[in-house]
């Protein structure tokens, strides 16, 4: 096994790494920058803020913005103000501005966006945190729908709560091995996006002892699970639709291996889409088969792999799943009632257009996209689209991820926090505001960003953060 100052590498890995990088000085480039911690990197969140806005909110901090080549929002970031400041504990990252993304995560997205601009309905099959899945609403400016899948249970939560903190509306959320889907889903989509589960080998800037358990044994076992996935997703996908297929790893067996046996599997169905054009440099990552192949050294990045494919016709289709969905616990809302809703919810703030549609589960009221509809039935969700409100008999109690969402803050319906004041807030704290309350419920905002929904009781606003949002520790600023 070899060591080096930082970076555990088996020595087998070394071997297949010099077989991928013959020429000695990219090799030695390759292990030289390796042993250096990753650049960081944020996208700013076009959902919330347009990219200018941003660089000018941030403007004081004296932050170094470089621009990432392949992502108009996307920026590495170097500070001096405040390092001992978590990044994820700013006033602009907890109010949803910007997503902390690594770089080169961000190309797969951009080269999905690039060859299909206004996808209906798109499935981001291993979605967990949700980088790419807030990349991809933003893109979508949350119109249409994406399903969000994600295998992992404990990795739900997160990724419930990154696109909560985003404000994205118009995705639903599954919670599957990834194989389903090609059966229970066919020709659904108009783009997929399989950010598949992988070594992991592009990561050991972030993570030295990443390839602690690597062997070729290994790499080879997790093809064969890729190759599944891959089958799947191809079904689900449309004719004439967009398939990105990407991984954080740097071995073929993974990457160049999986699309091979994808094109061998159906040659007259599917087509490679050369990525050479994505952006400015793209050519010193490109394969000869018109995929990029990121080595770390390339682009001062973690390693990554991204192929993109188009479905050109219609494949047999899978066995049809044996599994029950079960019955949908919702039901749809009438015209009339909807309407109602529809205007309590804009007396406090609250706005929507038609992209979203109003269900009900008992005492819950939830918009959907409209997008997912079709698929209702067809699979079982864990979460779609907003939850708005619970009703009771005087009315309606806003939901904070709705108001995140959704809130049009004015001077008539919100109340602009001091800076002391928004740090309670985020602690959980109920606020006793200086100004003047203009209504007993107010959005609550901060940076002029929507924070949360309050009701003034006596001389405060009492503070409804959910529980499991609530931060402590430092924060705003150093």
């Amino acid at each position: 096994m070899a060591h080096s100052p930082r970076v555990f590498f088996p020595e087998s890995f070394l071997t297949v790494m010099r077989e991928a990088l013959p020429d000695s000085s990219a090799f030695d480039a390759f292990i030289a920058i390796s042993q250096q911690p990753l650049r960081r990197s944020l996208r700013v969140n076009t959902l919330k803020i347009s990219v200018a806005d941003f660089l000018q909110r941030v403007a004081p901090y004296n932050w170094q913005l470089t621009p990432i080549p392949w992502c108009e929002e996307g920026f590495w970031i170097t500070r001096e103000d405040s390092d001992d400041l978590p990044l994820g504990s700013t006033a602009e990252h907890l109010s949803g501005l910007f997503y902390i993304q690594e770089a080169s995560s961000m190309l797969p997205v951009s080269a999905l966006f690039d060859a299909e601009p206004h996808p209906q309905r798109v499935m981001d099959v291993a979605a967990a945190p949700g980088s790419k899945t807030t990349q991809m609403a933003a893109r979508m400016a949350n119109q249409g729908a994406i399903l969000a899948n994600e295998y992992s249970a404990s990795r739900v939560k997160v990724l419930h709560a990154n696109l909560s903190r985003c404000g994205v509306s118009n995705t639903a959320m599954t919670h599957f091995d990834g194989r389903v889907f090609g059966p229970a889903l066919p020709e659904c989509f108009d783009a997929i996006l399989l950010d598949a589960p992988c070594s992991g080998e592009g990561v050991v800037r972030k993570d030295a002892d990443a390839l602690r358990n690597w062997t070729p044994e290994s790499t080879r076992e997790i093809a064969a699970t890729q190759c599944d996935l891959i089958d799947s997703a191809f079904h689900t996908l449309k004719p004439g639709g967009t398939l990105i297929y990407s991984t954080c790893t740097l071995n073929q067996t993974e990457n160049q291996q999986v699309v091979a046996w994808l094109l061998a599997r159906y040659p007259d169905a599917v087509e490679v889409q050369p990525l050479n054009g994505l952006f400015d440099g793209a050519e010193q990552a490109l394969t000869a088969e018109g995929y990029l192949h990121v080595f770390p050294h390339i682009f001062d990045s973690e390693g990554f792999f991204v192929a993109r494919l188009r479905k050109t016709a219609s494949v047999e289709p899978m066995e049809k799943p044996g599994y029950k969905v079960g019955k949908l616990p919702f039901s749809p809302l009438s015209r009339k009632l909807s309407a109602e809703i529809a205007a309590a919810a804009n007396q406090s703030g609250l706005h929507w257009d038609d992209s979203l549609t109003l269900w009900q589960r008992d005492k819950e009221l939830w918009l959907f996209p409209a997008a997912i509809e079709p698929l209702l039935g067809r699979v079982r969700f864990s979460r779609i689209g907003l939850k708005l409100a619970e009703t009771f008999p005087k009315g309606y109690r806003w939901q904070h991820e709705a108001t995140v969402a959704l809130a049009r803050p004015t001077p008539e319906n919100s109340f602009e926090l001091s800076e002391d004041e928004a740090e309670e807030w985020y602690r959980g704290r109920d606020i006793y505001p200086q100004g003047e309350i203009p209504r007993n419920e107010v959005i609550v905002t901060w940076q002029q960003q929507p924070i949360g929904l309050a009701k003034k009781v006596g001389n405060r606003l009492k503070n409804n953060y959910p529980r499991d949002l609530v931060r402590d520790g430092k924060l705003f600023r150093a």
